[in-house]
């Protein structure tokens, strides 16, 4: 079973990883070649090669939308499996719960019934303010026994 400690620091290289491969397709030669003692360094876009060549188009190009969108089905993808791995509630490190109240009943003037079940075995208690009485043991059958 994969935790969400180990899950989500394992999402994050992911994520890293897909961010920066558009980055270095970007990147090529020409751009890290050394600059030789005689050569003019221009700023990207001006200068005479700039003259020469066709206009980029500014803003994010078509790949930056792919990239978003991969990001965030990525994203999608992630919580839908930790939601369908854990049920609503969970927490880690925490066991199912064994004990559970059934049912309850007001009987007014702040006085209850409760059904608690213990894992397979059921109790009628009494509730009063500042009290908590065992009234009855109950069988899984509907028949009850005496304390």
């Amino acid at each position: 079973m994969i935790r969400p400690r180990t899950f989500f620091p394992a999402f994050a290289v992911l994520v890293l990883v897909t961010s920066l491969a558009p980055v270095a397709a970007l990147g090529g030669s020409e751009n890290l070649a050394p600059a030789q003692a005689d050569t003019v360094i221009y700023p990207q876009g001006t200068g005479p090669a700039a003259a020469r060549r066709p206009a980029e188009p500014n803003g994010p190009g078509p790949g930056s939308a792919v990239l978003a969108a991969a990001f965030l089905l990525a994203l999608g993808g992630a919580w839908l499996w930790v939601k369908r791995r854990h049920p609503a509630g969970w927490q880690p490190g925490r066991t199912a719960a064994k004990l559970a109240i059934a049912e309850t009943r007001s009987l007014g003037n702040r006085q209850f019934l409760v059904v608690a079940s213990y894992e397979d075995k059921k109790f009628l208690l009494g509730v009063c303010p500042g009290q908590v009485t065992l009234l009855t043991t109950l069988d899984s059958g509907g028949e009850e026994t005496a304390p």
